[in-house]
C-alpha cells in the first residue's frame, strides 16, 4: 500500500489549517486560529505516515 494517499489527505489538511489560521488571525479568532494549528499538525502527521509507508514499501 502506497503512502501517497496519506500524502495527498496530509497537504490538504496541512493548506486547510494554513487558510483557518489566517482567517482567525485576520478576525481575531483565536478559537480558529487554534484549530486550524491543530488541521495543519495532524497535516504534518499525515504526510510523515505517508512518508514511512513509502519508505518500507521501497525496503520490500
Amino acid at each position: 500500500m502506497s503512502g501517497t494517499k496519506d500524502k495527498i489527505k496530509g497537504a490538504v489538511n496541512d493548506a486547510t489549517g494554513n487558510v483557518k489560521q489566517g482567517v482567525g488571525k485576520a478576525t481575531g479568532n483565536a478559537e480558529l486560529q487554534a484549530k486550524g494549528k491543530a488541521q495543519e499538525v495532524k497535516g504534518d502527521v499525515q504526510k510523515a505516515k505517508g512518508n514511512v509507508k513509502d519508505a518500507v514499501s521501497k525496503d520490500r
